[in-house]
């Protein structure tokens, strides 16, 4: 065989080669970045529970200012839900909060796994619950605790 038949199909395999090289390669970084949205969706939700428990009266709409600490993790959730227990409580017989992120979709970036398996793919549910604890006022004090986010 002459040296220029070889060079053509050492060029042909290094394309075929390094498309799947940098497919998986990528596959491999996207992955990661959804373990990492995963996990700081799981700590946005503690952060919002810890907020609506610490700063929460019965005057303040928490739902708008829980979705804004956690849209401040990550931008891509549209909607957080509030319980409380019991519902409908007041300052004085709230025992706790419970903030959970549903439904939220978290889009796949390599084409691998954006066109074959799914575009989008729905993560699990994520809760925290935390108990009631001094609810916008210090109880030693009259200093507000918390200023608006």
């Amino acid at each position: 065989m002459s040296r220029g038949k070889q060079s053509g199909a050492t060029m042909i395999e290094f394309a075929l080669v390094s498309i799947l090289f940098f497919t998986f390669l990528l596959a491999t970084v996207d992955f990661g970045r959804m373990l990492y949205t995963y996990s700081a969706a799981n700590e946005a939700t503690r952060l919002a529970a810890r907020y609506a428990v610490v700063c929460h009266d019965s005057s303040t709409a928490i739902d708008a200012q829980v979705l804004t600490l956690v849209q401040r993790v990550v931008p891509q959730v549209s909607q957080v839900s509030v319980e409380w227990t019991p519902p409908a409580c007041s300052v004085s017989n709230c025992e706790g909060v419970a903030v959970a992120i549903e439904n939220f979709q978290f889009n796949w970036l390599t084409p691998l796994v954006g066109t074959i398996v799914r575009p989008s793919w729905v993560m699990p549910r994520m809760s925290t619950y935390l108990p009631r604890e001094v609810m916008r006022q210090d109880p030693n004090s009259n200093v507000t605790l918390c200023p608006l986010p």
